[in-house]
């Protein structure tokens, strides 16, 4: 099997644009010299990658499988640019963080601030997903390190604890919801909700869990930020469902309720991961330093 990365990237605009003369475009080949390159790779494989028609092509099986290794490695093709980039500027290397949205927005920013303080050749490439997303990328090897919930699971990546993140229901102090001595999250879904942006980890968290009960969150508004979230149901739009965290910075500055969720998911912890902790490069293995030390 002798491919090179024009072969693979060849074939992953071939299967995107659904015919071989626009992946050959995009590939900046020509069309004979793309169609020959594809019958090479089958002839080396043994197997056929495309299934041909009038309408164009679609991967095989195999081909499949070809599409998703040839994803990973533009992917780590790109982040070696830019890595090597940074040496070439004077950085002394990255590190790439993934992170849910409790994460980002409640324990990373002043954390991060000391490792770029301490470390000025350094630089943090920080990303929102959700969970499952998270250690999916860290067990491809595409992110260093992670910062997901405990109820994603992980069992084939390192873990250390990182902070508590239980969840807890906001309303306006005089909704109806806000006498209750147990709410529960099922509760809130019949009355209208303010969210985060629908991309964001924890709207994402959230519309799972009321789907795993039947039900569909009705969201009346979004906002950019957790503390958006928090204005807006002290204002009366709606009720929300935030960590705790966020709610503490405004506990006596805004004229709402908060009350921990009876149910269990909504217990969370965050916890670290990494592939292999040991393995990390220095760089990486000090910014953990930074988030075990200041827990």
């Amino acid at each position: 099997m002798h491919f090179d990365l024009v072969d693979l990237t060849l074939f992953r605009h071939t299967v995107e644009c659904g015919n071989i003369t626009a992946g050959a475009g995009r590939s900046h080949l020509s069309l004979p010299a793309a169609s020959a390159r594809i019958r090479a790779m089958e002839a080396s494989l043994g197997v056929a990658l495309l299934l041909r028609n009038r309408r164009g092509v679609c991967p095989t099986p195999a081909g499949q499988a070809l599409l998703q290794h040839a994803r990973l490695i533009a992917q780590q093709v790109e982040r070696l640019q830019f890595d090597l980039g940074q040496y070439a500027q004077g950085h002394q290397g990255q590190v790439r963080l993934l992170c849910n949205t409790a994460a980002l927005t409640q324990y990373l920013p002043e954390l991060l601030a000391a490792y770029l303080a301490e470390n000025p050749g350094m630089s943090v490439d920080v990303q929102e997903h959700p969970s499952l997303r998270i250690v999916q990328a860290i067990t491809q090897g595409m992110a260093d390190l992670g910062i997901i919930s405990s109820a994603a699971p992980s069992e084939h990546l390192q873990t250390r604890p990182f902070r508590d993140d239980p969840l807890v229901l906001v309303t306006p102090n005089d909704h109806p919801l806000a006498n209750l001595p147990t709410p529960r999250f099922v509760d809130s879904l019949a009355h209208g909700h303010v969210g985060l942006g629908p991309a964001s980890a924890l709207a994402l968290y959230l519309e799972e869990q009321a789907l795993r009960a039947g039900q569909r969150m009705r969201v009346r508004v979004r906002a950019e930020g957790l503390e958006g979230v928090l204005r807006m149901v002290a204002g009366g739009a709606g009720v929300g469902v935030v960590p705790l965290a966020a709610v503490q910075r405004w506990q006596g500055v805004l004229p709402l309720r908060a009350m921990a969720l009876q149910e269990p998911w909504a217990n969370r912890r965050l916890l670290l991961c990494a592939r292999d902790f040991a393995a990390l490069p220095g760089y990486a293995a000090a910014l953990v330093g930074v988030f075990t030390e200041r827990t």
